[in-house]
Order: C-alpha cells, then structure tokens, then sequence
C-alpha cells in the first residue's frame, strides 16, 4: 500500500465476565498510546491517524496484545479511511464544526 496519511477508528469490544471491559479497554488504549500513531479517545471509540503501514501495525499490535494477556473474547470494530492519491487527515473532514 502507499505512504499517505489515512485515519481510522477503533472500538474493542470485550466479550467478557473475569473483568470489567472497560479494564481491557483502558489497556488497548495504553498500546494505542505507546505507539508513534496520532490519536484522539473518545466515548465509543479511539480515531488514530498516520502512515497506512503504521496504523495497520496497531490494529495488529492492540489484537496480539489482548491475545497476549488472555482476554477471552472481544469484538475489533475497524473503519478505515484512505485516499489513494494523497493524505486524509481528520482535522480536514472536521475543521468546519471547530
């Protein structure tokens, strides 16, 4: 794939009873925090944005860090942007409603 810029939103969805979700939540955001992907939490979910090759990186890396740490189960709901022929940022998709 290219080099631009693309955003996404991630949302993990613990299908769990050992813990609180949110508890696996909060941990799939500090992976998210660790990493060099620019990002914004929100209420239902967590929009990050850079390089294509790095945000799918963390897709994988918040997947294998869950699997790592014996959650159960959970649900990875994914949107992904891309343009194929430059950046797409969320600033420009949002800086009309700042």
């Amino acid at each position: 794939m290219h080099s631009y810029i693309i955003n996404a939103s991630i949302q993990i969805l613990p299908v769990v009873q050992d813990r609180h979700p949110y508890e696996w939540v909060d941990e799939a955001i500090a992976v998210i925090q660790k990493s060099n992907v620019k990002y914004e939490v929100g209420a239902f979910s967590t929009v990050v944005e850079g390089k294509y090759s790095d945000v799918m990186q963390l897709i994988n890396d918040i997947n294998e860090y869950l699997y790592s740490r014996e959650c159960n189960e959970w649900i990875a709901s994914v949107q992904i942007q891309i343009r194929s022929k430059g950046d797409i940022t969320g600033d420009e998709k949002t800086e009309k409603f700042k």
